[in-house]
């Protein structure tokens, strides 16, 4: 009944209703221009919600995001089949022009001509950075912050890598891991980087870390000396529920944003954190990457790496933007000879890959400068590179 009562000159909805309503929207509505915001939400074109706004009629369309390639070049595919289904040509063809193969395995060892998408792209992308938008940004200083991990930690770790190289090594003697053993491999990696952390997140019940103190350390020096406010990020509620128990005992005041909290409570969330001079802390989940303004403060800790830097970007993001007028530091805390600490080269593959397609870098990148040794393959001898500190990269987001 909305959709076939209404007059107005435009409607807004959101992914989710259009894949519920997309038959009525089609039925009752004569659109003439579609506008998707965080665009990236059609990344997938085997999703539901990517498969329905794709059967919008519209005679004009535009999208809008700011990560319109976070793992895989075949996103920017999907998002690009909105607006124009041949501008790309065929997927098989596109994959098969590329992407770079393992000839043995089959498996996907990096990307070349990317330069050459950006030329197809020129007279329907329109590419702004901030640097070239938004020159009158204060400056930003990323820091990586190497910490130790406890003797329990470490032990959990350790356990999961072994478990890790005994699943990898499977693969390399049959060709194939079952199903079974997939989830095993993908559950074990999530593990290691969980108890990264603390083993609270692993289990809810022992509180190993350093981390926490570490940040408090850094949190508490910083309400001293400064009179801006802080932004804390982490991937896991469970570690943002360890923080929030150690500012209650030490009576520190601060918002807290996770997947609980319902949207029509969000906005006075941000409205107290941004209007109150003596509440100084926001603590989030990745829930709060995107959508929200949060230029009262300059610094941001991020207690974890994610694999996709997309998703670390749009974290900083929400406070070194427009409207911000101070510096801005980053501090990232990462756990020493760990998978989270090898995630550094993870997450310098990926950027280097966005940055070929879209802003004219490196036409052709491998995972490792020499050669490609495959996923599999880099996990095979991960207990070695992490105990004795050699690069490893892994092009993943098992998680």
């Amino acid at each position: 009944e909305q959709y076939a009562s209404s007059s107005a000159y435009y409607q807004v909805t959101s992914y989710n209703s259009i894949a519920q309503d997309i038959d009525f929207i089609n039925e009752t509505l004569e659109l003439d221009f579609v506008i998707l915001d965080e665009a990236q939400r059609i990344k997938n074109w085997k999703t539901k919600v990517s498969k329905s706004v794709k059967k919008l009629n519209s005679t004009y369309a535009v999208v809008l995001t700011g990560t319109p390639l976070e793992n895989r070049l075949e996103e920017l595919y999907s998002i690009m089949q909105f607006i124009d289904v041949y501008q790309l040509g065929p997927l098989y063809q596109f994959v098969d022009r590329y992407q770079l193969k393992d000839t043995e395995s089959g498996k996907v060892i990096g990307y070349q001509h990317l330069n050459e998408i950006k030329s197809m792209l020129a007279d329907t992308l329109i590419r702004r950075t901030k640097a070239e938008v938004l020159k009158e940004l204060p400056e930003r200083m990323d820091k990586n912050l190497f910490v130790p991990m406890t003797f329990e930690q470490s032990e959990i770790h350790d356990e999961m890598q072994r478990l890790v190289s005994k699943l990898v090594s499977k693969w390399r003697k049959f060709g194939f891991l079952n199903e079974v053993d997939r989830q095993k491999l993908i559950l074990s990696l999530s593990r290691m980087r969980m108890v990264c952390d603390s083993t609270f997140i692993i289990d809810q019940r022992t509180r190993k870390d350093t981390k926490v103190d570490e940040l408090m350390n850094i949190v508490e020096e910083f309400l001293e000396t400064n009179d801006s406010k802080v932004v804390i990020f982490s991937q896991w509620e469970r570690m943002t529920r360890l923080i929030a128990a150690e500012f209650d005992k030490k009576g520190i005041e601060y918002k807290y944003l996770h997947s609980r909290i319902p949207s029509h409570k969000r906005e006075k969330l941000l409205t107290n954190f941004k209007e109150k001079p003596n509440l100084r802390i926001f603590l989030s989940t990745d829930t709060g990457g995107v959508g929200l303004n949060l230029q009262s403060a300059s610094l941001v800790i991020n207690l974890d790496i994610p694999w996709n830097p997309a998703v670390l970007e749009q974290r900083i993001g929400r406070v070194y933007r427009l409207g911000q007028n101070r510096n801005v530091t980053v501090i990232n805390l990462v756990s020493t000879g760990t998978i989270e600490h090898k995630m550094l080269d993870v997450l310098k593959f990926k950027s280097s890959m966005a940055s070929g397609v879209l802003d004219g870098g490196e036409d052709t990148i491998f995972l490792d400068n020499e050669q490609f040794k495959g996923f599999m393959e880099s996990l095979a001898t991960l207990t070695d590179e992490i105990s004795t500190d050699i690069d490893f990269e892994i092009d993943a987001d098992p998680v």
